[in-house]
């Protein structure tokens, strides 16, 4: 029988995602001899006390400034084990404080997933992460010895967003921060929904791990391959009737909000951050399984109000933190050249933080830092979405399953009825990794941290997955910017999810130690629920059989295409587990929908002169 278990912070297991979060909050150090630790249960203005430990170089000659982070994912256990994430701060020299949000691990109070910023919405409200950011940093500077009364925060993932809270209304002694991979709307992005989908597996046992105990738990599902296991579960409403019992607030508000209202934007750091005062790294990967699109977001809101120019975005070739440890030279299957892990770390963030924390060196940083895979080489940009040298091209479906920048015509295969199509069944979800998928935490090591650079030609040619190539690039097309899917598309139900991948297809001759010839690298992707084609708060059905237009934004990318490669876009309607079974029948919650309202549909993706579908990319063009 499947249950719930609590599991400790262990220091070693490398493949659990907030484990090693947690390893490389609490302190990255060889030897904590070399540093005085010190803790305290520091009150808020409310009396709740939070779990606080800090650590000072014994060999500090000076006041130091102080480098902070805040974490639901327990600050003990990990101060004596070496990460590289901290290794160039703490050769440059700081106090290292960190502390347990609310209602998790040593701190006093109630955890609320993602608390919404109350001191601003509310009069007299709070507290809030940015309310206990504040308090913080306030008790720190004046009861921390030798401090320099100057403060940086960083942080990955949920530690990244709760850097972006302490920025809503900063403290003044908050002088640098660094939102690392944080999330921003969660129904629009990120972590539980992407474009109104629900994130099914990762939003399930995200909520166990954080919410079934004050520390970390995690679901045994009584199966290594958890695909058969959500498959049989059936509608998403049989979690709460036969595990949940109702009792994780996180799944029973899913439930309760299955629209874009105001329980989601209440959360999202960028409708609070109307005002840039802090200098601020925000820092993204390009192959983050987990929270891509809100670092960028942060960056653009926060870009709007940046008279001081002070506001700066990296975004490298990383799944969800892989900046933190390690070279970083690799990824999955593809290897980039160089140790871009290494050379952000120390060249990137330790300049940025000593710039403004210790007034030293110049700050050698472009408004837009960005890696460019295939060419493999760092882009220097003015702006970000690249604007110098870019111009938006389509890539159009055709006959045939081909790609081409010329469109269709009623004269060239483009008539009027012209469409490819395919049925997509509930009952048999296309994979979104190889199986066996093993749980998201699993404890041995699981495909989920580099699912997003597996060889999509594990669905090509499955009867529910259409794709479309290129015949091989004459010279490389690079693209920088935003990438949208404009799918031109019916359906013979009244509810659809569209898919759109952008690949990367590698010569059949190519060789290399991981990679075999014809790989199909994932350049871009993302998912629309058709529901929400005319906006995120009202979900309307579709009509059967009705030609629409769906635009899916695929967001954002710096990438090469190299000549001798092909461009290849696939489209789906089914991600299982990552995203819910879309019924296909219009209901008014699929959390409560029935057994029956799932049945299987037949859709058509159109190529006519009328209705050209197409993906348009940003087309850097190379000077001459």
């Amino acid at each position: 029988m499947p249950r719930i278990y609590a599991i400790a912070p262990p220091a070693g297991r490398r493949h659990v995602r907030h484990m090693i979060l947690a390893c490389l909050l609490a302190l990255a150090v060889q030897d904590t001899s070399s540093f005085e630790r010190h803790e305290a249960m520091v009150p808020m203005r409310d009396g709740v006390k939070l779990h606080t430990a800090w650590y000072v170089p014994r060999n500090a000659t000076g006041p130091l400034p102080i480098i902070f982070g805040r974490t639901p994912y327990g600050i003990e256990g990990a101060a004596n084990n070496f990460r590289s994430y901290y290794q160039a701060l703490v050769r440059e020299g700081y106090i290292f404080a960190f502390q347990d949000i609310r209602g998790r691990f040593g701190s006093e109070g109630t955890f609320v997933m993602q608390r919404k910023p109350d001191h601003r919405t509310t009069k007299g409200g709070g507290p809030d992460e940015s309310t206990d950011s504040y308090d913080t940093i306030d008790w720190m500077i004046h009861n921390i010895p030798n401090n320099n009364g100057r403060v940086g925060m960083l942080g990955i993932s949920y530690d990244g967003w709760t850097t972006a809270e302490a920025l809503i209304d900063a403290h003044p002694a908050l002088r640098a921060a660094s939102p690392q991979a944080s999330p921003d709307d969660m129904f629009l992005n990120d972590d539980f929904h992407h474009q109104g989908a629900f994130r099914f597996s990762y939003g399930f046992e995200y909520a166990v791990l954080t919410e079934a105990s004050d520390t970390n738990s995690n679901f045994d599902f009584g199966r290594y391959d958890t695909y058969d296991w959500y498959l049989e579960l059936g509608p998403l409403s049989n979690a709460n009737d036969r595990y949940l019992h109702g009792k994780l607030p996180s799944w029973n508000n899913f439930i309760a909000h299955p629209n874009h209202d105001t329980f989601w934007t209440d959360q999202a750091a960028t409708t609070y951050l109307t005002r840039t005062t802090v200098p601020t790294l925000n820092v993204a990967g390009w192959w983050d399984q987990e929270d891509f699109v809100g670092p960028i977001r942060i960056y653009e809101s926060m870009e709007q109000h940046d008279s001081a120019a002070i506001n700066f975005l990296v975004v490298g070739p990383w799944n969800h933190g892989g900046w933190a440890g390690g070279p970083g030279r690799r990824l999955g299957n593809v290897d980039f050249g160089s140790n871009t892990g290494e050379y952000f770390r120390d060249s990137v963030q330790a300049p940025f933080f000593a710039h403004y924390l210790k007034d030293k060196g110049a700050l050698n940083l472009p408004e837009a830092l960005t890696f460019e895979a295939g060419a493999n080489t760092w882009v220097r940009n003015d702006a970000w979405p690249a604007r110098a040298q870019v111009t938006r091209k389509k890539l159009y479906v055709r006959e045939n399953r081909a790609l081409s920048w010329d469109a269709p015509t009623a004269v060239a295969g483009g008539g009027a009825l012209s469409y490819d199509s395919y049925i997509s069944d509930p009952a048999n979800p296309v994979p979104y990794r190889r199986r066996p998928i093993e749980p998201t935490y699993y404890p041995k090591g699981s495909g989920w941290y580099t699912w997003l650079l597996q060889d999509q030609r594990f669905v090509d040619h499955r009867p529910d997955v259409l794709s479309w190539e290129t015949a091989p690039l004459e010279r490389d097309v690079v693209i920088r910017g935003d990438i949208a899917a404009h799918l031109f598309a019916s359906t013979t139900g009244s509810d659809a999810d569209w898919i759109v991948k952008l690949i990367d297809v590698y010569p059949e001759d190519y060789s290399s130690p991981n990679m075999t010839g014809g790989y199909q690298l994932m350049v871009a992707n993302d998912v629309l629920r058709g529901r929400f084609r005319t906006g995120f708060e009202r979900p309307q059905p579709i009509a059967p059989n009705r030609v629409l237009e769906y635009v899916v934004d695929l967001h954002s990318q710096d990438y090469r295409f190299l000549k001798g490669h092909r461009i290849m876009v696939q489209v789906q309607s089914s991600w299982f587990p990552i995203i819910d079974r879309n019924p296909q029948t219009f209901v008014a919650n699929i959390f409560t929908a029935k057994a029956s309202d799932f049945r299987a549909a037949t859709h058509r993706i159109y190529r006519s002169a009328a209705r050209a579908s197409y993906v348009e990319l940003p087309v850097f063009q190379d000077a001459p």
